[in-house]
């Protein structure tokens, strides 16, 4: 009579034989012939970076979050004051958006070339996609000099306290992302198209249409909620 298999024994073949030994020895090692793709290897760097990256979007994602905690909280804390539908002009606002929007059609139209090695081609595209950026922050920064002249800045109620703050930061977001494509092209224009500065700009892709996305909300939540309360 053959004796049972016990656990430990089952757990070494499927080691040896299972989804795990593929790649592997049976202690867990991988072997040189592991290719990265799912084989038991290391995965490739581009891939690795890109997770990395989505690692701090989320971190990014969490801190917007709470700005829009905070701003939901305080939305009609007036204190008297101006509100929303006596502030903003949606004109202004959707043509905000369609340069944002736009420019992330455009950064992934760069991208696209880039992986071709289309020089110009990239450098076009990434020159569109920064001033449409640009456009976006001025028509941003026109808004808060209008709003602060009208005696409606940061200080006047919670409200316009938590406005400032989520609107400026997704502001900031887009300087700094303009700052870092500039950066990009010229790395781009002297150095070719390295690994590492196609991973850079992987994560640069990543980085503004992510502001896309948290703009979306803001639009929604602030502009178009705003203007109907």
């Amino acid at each position: 009579m053959s004796q049972a298999a016990t656990p430990s024994d089952v757990a070494s073949v499927y080691l040896q034989h299972g989804p795990y030994g593929q790649g592997h020895d049976p202690h867990g090692h991988g072997h040189a012939d592991a290719r990265g793709h799912g084989e038991g290897g290391p995965a490739p760097k581009r891939v690795i970076v890109g997770y990395g990256f989505w690692i701090f979007l989320l971190s990014d994602i969490v801190m917007f979050s709470a700005f829009f905690a905070a701003y939901a909280v305080l939305a009609h804390a007036t204190a008297g004051g101006p509100t929303g539908k006596q502030l903003f002009d949606l004109q202004r606002v959707a043509i905000e958006t369609g340069c944002l929007l736009v420019s992330s059609f455009t950064c992934g139209l760069g991208y696209v070339a880039a992986t071709r090695r289309r020089q110009l081609e990239t450098q076009f595209w990434m020159l569109v996609t920064g001033l449409l950026g640009l456009a976006f922050v001025m028509l941003e920064v026109l808004e808060f000099y209008e709003m602060i002249q009208e005696g409606a800045g940061p200080g006047r109620s919670a409200f316009l306290s938590a406005f400032f703050a989520l609107v400026g930061c997704h502001g900031l977001h887009v300087t700094v992302g303009g700052l870092w494509l500039g950066t990009m092209m010229a790395q781009i224009w002297f150095k070719g198209f390295r690994p590492q500065i196609m991973r850079r700009l992987l994560c640069f892709n990543l980085f503004w249409h992510a502001l896309d996305i948290i703009w979306v909300a803001l639009f929604t939540i602030v502009y178009l909620l705003g203007a109907g309360a």
